[in-house]
């Protein structure tokens, strides 16, 4: 893998602007907060993140795939404002989950999810 980083712009904090990478596709399906009993244990979105982020390497767990493999990730927020308070929380929620693992991002603001209770969807894509 490949971090692609145009010269002379700045890097990014918290994900790469582009990767390159050789081998499977793994395609992970939007994993909300939940549990694997399908509930929430919590309300709080850093707890919702750190859920759905665990739901995402349990899945790719199945190809033996780790956070190393993931070369993209979507985020949908219900609240982009509480998204960005409680930025330095979710950054530790992130490191212990991922590591240092930062794929190419993006964070989009949405209405509502289908799944009632939840803050935040994350889709990924790895490559192994």
């Amino acid at each position: 893998m490949e971090i692609l980083q145009p010269p002379g712009w700045p890097r990014p904090k918290g994900y790469s602007n582009g990767i390159k990478a050789g081998g499977e596709m793994v395609f992970v399906a939007g994993q909300v907060g939940w549990n694997e009993k399908e509930e929430f244990e919590s309300d709080a979105l850093e707890d919702q993140i750190r859920q759905a982020l665990k739901n995402i390497l349990a899945v790719l767990s199945e190809c033996d795939a780790g956070p190393e493999h993931i070369v993209r990730m979507t985020w949908f927020v219900t609240h982009k404002q509480e998204y960005l308070d409680k930025q330095k929380e979710i950054g530790a929620v992130y490191r212990e989950v991922m590591g240092n693992v930062y794929p190419v991002m993006s964070l989009i603001q949405i209405a509502g999810l289908v799944e009632e209770g939840a803050k935040i969807e994350i889709e990924a894509t790895a490559v192994v």
